[in-house]
C-alpha cells in the first residue's frame, strides 16, 4: 500500500478504477429496521489486522496470570537512534507508562543503540546482566524502495525473540514497521504498550516461580 492509498474495508464497493461507490440505503433496510436508527452513530469498523474480544478461560483450570503493576526491580529500555523523531516519542510513551505503573525513574535504564538491527544485541546484553526483570525494545523501521526493510525488520523481530528465549528474561517488541513516517507517528503509543507487555510478562514469570515453589 502506498502512502496515497486509502484502506479498503470489506463490504465497500469500488469501480475497477479503484474509486469508491456510494452505497445508498435500500428499501429493505428501511422496511425491516436493519441498520442504525435515526440519530445513532454506526458502529466503527475494527482496526485492520485486529480481532476484538477477550480471552474466556474456564474457571476449573489452574490459572497463572501476570499483571502490569508496580515493581521495585529495574526495567531496561534499549532504544534505536535511527528515525529519532519517532523513537523519541516511543521513549516518551514508554516512560509515561512506567510512571503510571508506579515505577520511579531511578529504576529505569535506557541504552541507545545505532539502529533497529542492533536492538537484539543490546537487549541480549542487558538481559544477561540479570539486573532487570524485563527489557523493552523500541525502534522504528520505515519501508524504502529496496528489500532492506524486510531484512532489518525480520532480523530485529527474530533477534529480540532469541534474546528472550536464551536468557529467560522477558523482552517486549516495541519496534514500529510502517510504510511511511505518517503511519509511524500515528503509532508512537506502542512504546507504552510494549512496557505493559514487559511488566505483565515479568509478573507472570514471578507468579510462575512462586507457584512452582509452593507446589514442592
Amino acid at each position: 500500500m502506498s502512502e496515497h492509498d486509502e484502506p479498503f474495508w470489506p463490504g465497500e464497493q469500488r469501480h475497477e478504477s479503484g474509486a469508491e461507490v456510494a452505497d445508498p440505503e435500500s428499501e429493505d433496510d428501511a422496511d425491516t429496521g436493519e441498520g442504525p436508527a435515526v440519530g445513532e452513530e454506526p458502529e466503527a469498523a475494527p482496526p485492520a489486522g485486529h480481532a476484538p474480544g477477550e480471552l474466556e478461560i474456564p474457571e476449573d483450570v489452574d490459572l497463572i496470570e501476570g499483571a502490569a503493576h508496580n515493581t521495585r526491580k529495574r526495567i531496561a529500555i534499549v532504544l534505536s537512534r535511527f528515525n529519532g523523531d519517532v523513537t523519541n516519542r516511543l521513549l516518551e510513551s514508554a516512560l509515561g507508562e512506567l510512571a503510571r505503573a508506579g515505577i520511579e525513574r531511578e529504576h529505569v535504564t535506557v541504552m541507545p543503540v545505532p539502529g533497529a538491527f542492533e536492538l537484539p544485541l543490546g537487549a541480549m546484553a542487558l538481559a544477561k546482566t540479570r539486573r532487570y526483570v524485563a527489557v523493552v525494545a523500541l525502534g522504528c523501521i520505515i519501508r524504502g524502495e529496496t528489500a532492506h526493510f524486510e531484512y532489518v525488520a525480520g532480523e530485529a523481530a527474530s533477534g529480540l525473540q532469541l534474546a528472550a528465549l536464551e536468557t529467560g528474561v522477558p523482552v517486549s517488541f516495541g519496534v514500529l514497521t510502517t510504510d511511511n513516517l505518517e503511519q509511524a507517528m500515528a503509532r508512537v503509543d506502542k512504546g507504552g504498550e510494549a512496557v505493559r507487555t514487559a511488566l505483565e510478562m515479568a509478573d507472570l514469570f514471578n507468579e510462575l516461580r512462586a507457584s512452582a515453589k509452593a507446589s514442592t
